[in-house]
């Protein structure tokens, strides 16, 4: 309660003193390595074999209750929280003056005692010595998850780690799906592979890259908005399933679904196709789940979401038809297709195509409504640029985007491996450069010529790999699995 009635400078001068008290006894505030022999939940979970035995241990204090000779508090290591007895005629005199003089809560410390249990039932460590590790110089602060400035939570992670165990624990699970992720793809066969972040030329996605300068050989160089162009080059040369998980990097707004710097999946597996990739990734997903949820039946913010295969496929013009009534085959022109837009109520440029005009009404009537898990099929060729034509319609792709619980999660073609056909794309892509479309893709000569060489039929896949945790993890926003999101600096 006495912290709770000060302000923050003020504390930070009482554990100031604290430390200079700590120094002037000869007490280093800041300590050498620890050993430890277990950590906190280990001891809860092997009480019956470790009661009465010594035990090593540190972590944060997180709790301190004094109680005149005696003392409990709250240690915290990552794996949770254990009660330590701090008893004068244990201890010392000494050292029960000098922890209840200049220890505080925050304060990381170590401690040396056996394990029993309270009257109570609380599993504790009777200590018999402890040592500073680290003073904590500002204090921890009070009624964290009740800010109304959440960005603060963002800003400083380091605190919302500390604070808040249900923010650590998924972070625990980013890592646990992560590595389920690789192991799926590894048991199949599956390299992973790194491949440049910096490049002369940004492809492989439409999005605006970040452009940085590399002064010894005078040139811009771009962060990769993808890392396709190159994971395929390597199928050209012979590896036939490679994958990578890597950081993205899109010059684009911040929203609940959208940062600047984010984690993607990218694999391609030669002699594959787009039906492929959709049983590969509804299986990958559902393994995903079940290895880290035990369970493919989640609730994704209320929503009941079973991911277990198969998923149903539904047309991306069936789907538009169904929803608003729009038949997309019957727009004889695009500036029929900018009128219906306008009709609908959606803003659009007068550069706008078809296949543009498409692609806003179906974010906007359709994907609120793919409750999922489902996958979008049939893009058209125009803005799929990379995507194999269909034989029987050439204006359409083989490409597909799994949506869970109206989310899009990824992206997924039937590789176009006709350089001729791929050359024309990239043309086409210029011209809307020209037009001032500043996410078209740029021309890339050495993919071109990589598939002159042949590649043989590809399937390939993108997922995001922090939207995937935000649906397991059940988060709204991705800021909350991100550890330290982009945010715009405070003046």
């Amino acid at each position: 309660m006495y912290e709770e009635t000060q302000s923050e400078n003020e504390l930070m001068s009482i554990r100031l003193e604290k430390l200079q008290t700590l120094r002037k006894k000869q007490v280093g505030p800041f300590g050498q390595r620890f050993e430890r022999t277990h950590h906190a939940m280990a001891i809860k979970e092997r009480f019956a074999q470790l009661e009465g035995t010594e035990v090593l241990i540190a972590g944060r204090i997180m709790g301190i209750r004094g109680h005149g000779k005696a003392t409990f508090l709250d240690l915290q290591d990552f794996s949770g929280r254990l009660q330590v007895y701090l008893k004068l005629d244990v201890v010392g005199e000494e050292q029960y003056g000098l922890f209840r003089e200049t220890s505080d809560i925050g304060d990381i410390i170590g401690v040396r005692g056996k394990v029993f249990q309270t009257k109570r039932g609380e599993i504790s460590i009777a200590a018999e010595e402890w040592r500073m590790l680290a003073k904590a110089l500002r204090p921890l602060p009070e009624k964290w998850h009740g800010l109304k400035d959440v960005e603060l939570r963002y800003r400083q992670r380091y605190v919302d780690l500390v604070v808040n165990p249900d923010v650590r624990e998924t972070f625990v699970m980013r890592s646990k799906i992560i590595a389920a992720m690789r192991r799926f793809l590894d048991e199949r066969g599956f390299l992973e592979v790194e491949t440049p972040a910096m490049s002369a030329i940004a492809g492989g996605a439409a999005a605006r890259p970040f452009i940085t300068h590399h002064n010894a050989l005078d040139m811009d160089l771009y962060l990769r908005i993808a890392t396709e162009l190159y994971l395929k080059r390597l199928i050209v040369g012979g590896f036939e399933k490679v994958y990578e998980i890597g950081r993205i990097f899109r010059n684009e707004g911040i929203s609940t679904r959208h940062n600047p710097e984010f984690t993607m999946l990218e694999l391609y597996q030669a002699y594959a196709d787009y039906e492929d990739m959709m049983t590969l990734t509804e299986e990958m997903v559902a393994a995903i789940a079940e290895q880290v949820l035990g369970k493919t039946v989640i609730t994704y913010q209320g929503r009941e979401v079973d991911l277990a295969p198969p998923w149903p496929r539904v047309s991306m013009l069936s789907a538009l038809q169904e929803y608003t009534g729009v038949d997309f085959t019957a727009w004889e022109s695009d500036e029929q297709a900018r009128q219906e837009a306008r009709r609908l109520g959606l803003q659009v440029p007068d550069t706008a195509t078809k296949a543009m005009v498409l692609e806003e009404l179906v974010e906007e009537f359709v994907e609120p409504r793919l409750t999922g898990p489902v996958f979008l099929i049939d893009h058209p060729t125009e803005i799929s640029p990379l995507a194999k034509k269909k034989d029987d319609n050439p204006d359409l792709a083989y490409r597909f985007e799994p949506f869970i619980a109206c989310r899009e999660i990824g992206n997924a073609f039937s590789e176009l491996n006709d350089p001729i056909d791929q050359r024309e794309r990239f043309e086409k892509q210029l011209q809307e450069r020209e037009k001032g479309n500043e996410e078209a893709h740029a021309m890339d000569e050495d993919y071109l010529r990589a598939l002159e060489y042949g590649m043989p039929p590809t399937g390939g896949l993108g997922i995001g790999v922090d939207r995937l945790v935000m649906l397991l993890t059940d988060q709204a926003s991705i800021r909350d699995v991100i550890l330290f999101p982009l945010l715009r600096p405070r003046r």
